[in-house]
């Protein structure tokens, strides 16, 4: 359960810039807010992978829990400019 946890924390260090650099328009925040929205990011992703398609956390470094983590970074994303009107 911990190496899962910080499995998906290291993930989602490189899950954030790859989904910052993914996503399109001027995101504001430095590189400690591309970490924790990584992070928030991967563990979303690691969550809703999981329910929706069986991605299980043990995953966290396999094909698909890289793709579920940049998919939720960029949802993360996503609502940071919505909620902070950079969208």
């Amino acid at each position: 359960m911990i190496g899962d946890i910080i499995a998906w924390a290291i993930l989602g260090l490189i899950a954030g810039a790859i989904a910052k650099a993914i996503y399109p328009g001027h995101q504001g925040g430095g590189i400690l807010a591309t970490i924790g929205l990584g992070i928030l990011g991967a563990f979303v992703g690691g969550f809703l992978g999981q329910l929706i398609f069986g991605v299980g956390t043990a995953g966290a470094l396999s094909i698909g829990g890289i793709i579920t983590a940049i998919i939720g970074a960029i949802v993360v994303i996503f609502i940071w400019g919505l909620v902070t009107k950079n969208a």
